[in-house]
């Protein structure tokens, strides 16, 4: 036991490293279309973006996406009221501007009030769009927030509720303003929405995972309890512009030349590392305290970040992977990267896996020598070749995910 009475095993933090190779793909671009990249170690590395990689994962449909946990989830977009709110009332036969005066009332008592500007541009968009008779397939840009939001499914049907009570109690516009200003003169309106989930996931467990930021004093903020770093080349840049050509069948069946289409983009391949952080005392905070929903979420995350490839130009580089190596660390102490291993760029030659698994050997070592092994690890990998059996034991992804999942049940929440 420690000092505070807490066991020794249980682990604050969970840390995950990967190394995964793509070759000739356009994972992450930026504005011009070129591979993202980023400087490092006096080199230039191709890099894919947190927020590329998060996205991702965020969306992921299959056996271990976050979609396959029963929790309520997050719903990010300009469009949330418009959808989950609007759309629902009109279908119930509530008249469309009645809908809509009331969503746009919600929104702005419970995203917080906005400037004197952007009030009166929302008004005279609402003028125009009367005129123009709108219909319930139309975006009302009254109803549609400046920036993305994230929002729970459980919040935005209990708004759609209170808009609904207001419709249902007013005869006009005017009334269900009113009917409104009255309602949500209850300061409990605060709790109710914390209320609605037994697990506290009213903003949903994207919020829950990836954070929210919220402007008004109604919904939450939320912390992210996953951090995730910039994955980047443990290598200098390999690229190159790929020529491409469409050819026109019709055209060339009757005997022209030439091709419909010509154009060229960046391709890159590379050895990545990734790096991710759970605050796992942060995600029982998030999901209210259900320990076996963190231990589901954790279970998931370790095979998604192993085996979900982020990738533009999916029809021409099919660039799926999966990770060469997934070390897991649970521990205590505060988190330190592993990118350091690769400051001084690994020889990008036939021995280029090998020699990233050396490299990021040999730094663990040294950190360990320096500031001595904090917690536990585990990995799983492939062709290490006996370099990591040392540092840790050897499983295959499943056990990791299992073994990761335990460390997470296991956390300190206090």
């Amino acid at each position: 036991m420690t000092e505070d009475g807490t066991p020794s095993a249980a682990p604050r933090f969970l840390q995950i490293h990967t190394l995964t190779s793509y070759p000739a793909s356009l994972l992450n671009r930026d504005d011009a279309g070129f591979a993202k990249r980023i400087p490092f170690g006096g080199v230039t590395r191709t890099r894919i973006s947190s927020q590329c990689l998060k996205r991702h994962w965020r969306i992921f449909d299959g056996d271990v996406s976050l979609r396959s946990i029963e929790a309520p989830l997050s719903v990010r977009s300009r469009r949330s009221f418009e959808e989950f709110v609007v759309k629902p009332l009109v279908e119930e036969g509530v008249a469309l501007d009645m809908a809509r005066a009331a969503t746009d009332k919600l929104m702005g008592i419970v995203l917080g009030s906005e400037s004197k500007k952007e009030r009166a541009a929302k008004t005279k968009r609402n003028a125009k769009q009367a005129a123009d008779e709108p219909t319930a397939d139309s975006v009302d840009a009254a109803v549609e927030t400046a920036q993305v939001t994230v929002l729970g499914r459980p919040e935005l049907d209990y708004l759609a509720s209170l808009a609904r009570e207001a419709c249902s109690a007013a005869g006009d516009v005017a009334g269900v303003r009113a009917a409104l200003e009255a309602r949500l003169k209850d300061k409990a309106l605060r709790q109710n929405i914390d209320a609605l989930c037994p697990g506290k996931l009213e903003a949903g467990l994207g919020a829950a995972l990836f954070g929210r930021m919220v402007t008004g004093d109604i919904l939450a903020r939320t912390d992210a309890a996953l951090h995730v770093a910039h994955s980047f080349t443990v290598h200098a840049q390999q690229s190159e512009s790929d020529y491409f050509s469409a050819i026109d069948d019709l055209a060339r069946e009757d005997g022209e030349q030439g091709s419909g289409h010509i154009n060229a983009s960046e391709l890159t391949s590379g050895l990545f590392y990734g790096y991710v952080v759970v605050d796992l005392r942060l995600l029982h905070q998030n999901l209210g305290g259900e320990r076996g929903l963190a231990g589901a979420v954790i279970h998931r995350l370790i095979q998604m970040v192993a085996t979900v490839s982020p990738g533009a130009k999916l029809g021409s580089t099919a660039p799926y992977s999966y990770s060469h190596l997934v070390l897991a660390e649970s521990g205590r102490a505060q988190p330190r990267t592993l990118a350091n291993a690769f400051l001084s760029p690994v020889r990008a030659d036939g021995l280029l896996l090998l020699n990233a698994y050396r490299a990021l050997s040999g730094h663990v070592r040294g950190l360990d020598g320096m500031y001595g092994a904090d917690g536990e690890r585990a990995f799983a990998g492939i062709e290490t070749d006996g370099i990591f059996e040392e540092l840790a034991p050897r499983m295959t992804l499943r056990e990791l995910a299992g073994w990761s999942c335990e460390r997470a049940m296991q956390a300190v929440v206090g």
